[in-house]
């Protein structure tokens, strides 16, 4: 079985967000980009299940413009088998990455499709669920624990609820999204960031995918959050209540 992992070139973590000045989005130009969190746990999860003799091969799939080889090299590095960079320079909105997505997996066929839950930059977490739709594929996002039965050619996934965890039952091919408690992702070692260097990373267009990359909504101004007051230390339950009631009026 093969097992296709996206993952996604953003900010850093650790990096401070600055908007631009004509608010138009946030500044990336000399920012420290990394592959987001979610991709990361994503792809260990795919590395797990090949480790466990599972899968085949593991292949990790990126968009955007030339720099995302980069990208793609931490996760050949990590341990991917090859890579895939779909090359754009426009905006990428969650539908445009599913329909593309969903043409690689008609060209790779996968037996399971694994993304990060969303990403840090737009926090969208829709794109599993899109790719679900135009594959009419079973999907279990938010996925904590995932089993693989070879056999029944299933997968049972642990997903977290507000209630606890849910489990589902999925039949291959599937597609599963992770949250931050399914896994502690790997570093990738010297020996392995040189070998990635000679691994394959195969290119593509939107194009040649026979995906039209238009704009589904528009991006009126970015702006940065009013900034938070400073706290007021209170000296008694009475005096909290009054300043709850009064000022802040939420009691």
């Amino acid at each position: 079985m093969k097992i296709m992992v996206a993952i996604k070139r953003v900010v850093d973590y650790a990096v401070k967000i600055r908007v631009k000045p004509d608010k138009t989005g946030v500044e990336t130009s000399n920012v420290k980009m990394s592959m987001n969190p979610f991709c990361e746990i994503a792809l260990e999860e795919a590395l797990r299940i090949k480790e466990s003799g599972l899968a085949s091969e593991v292949v990790a799939v990126s968009m955007g413009p030339s720099q995302c080889v980069d990208t793609l090299r931490t996760g050949l590095a990590m341990g991917a088998d090859r890579g895939i960079h779909v090359e754009t320079i426009s905006v990428l909105y969650p539908l445009t990455v599913a329909k593309i997505l969903k043409s690689l997996v008609e060209v790779e066929k996968p037996g399971l499709l694994i993304l990060g839950k969303q990403a840090i930059d737009d926090d969208c977490n829709q794109t599993g669920q899109m790719v679900a739709g135009l594959l009419s594929w079973p999907q279990a996002t938010f996925a904590s624990k995932v089993v693989l039965d070879k056999e029944k050619q299933e997968a049972t996934v642990d997903r977290e609820v507000d209630g606890g965890l849910e489990t589902l039952s999925l039949d291959l091919p599937a597609i599963i999204t992770t949250d931050l408690r399914l896994n502690q992702p790997r570093y990738a070692t010297l020996p392995n960031i040189m070998k990635a260097k000679s691994k394959v990373i195969t290119k593509y267009t939107p194009q040649e995918l026979n995906v039209d990359i238009k704009s589904d909504f528009e991006v009126i101004q970015v702006t940065e959050p009013p900034k938070r007051k400073a706290g007021v230390i209170v000296s008694s339950v009475d005096e909290l209540i009054d300043k709850l009631k009064n000022e802040a009026h939420v009691i």
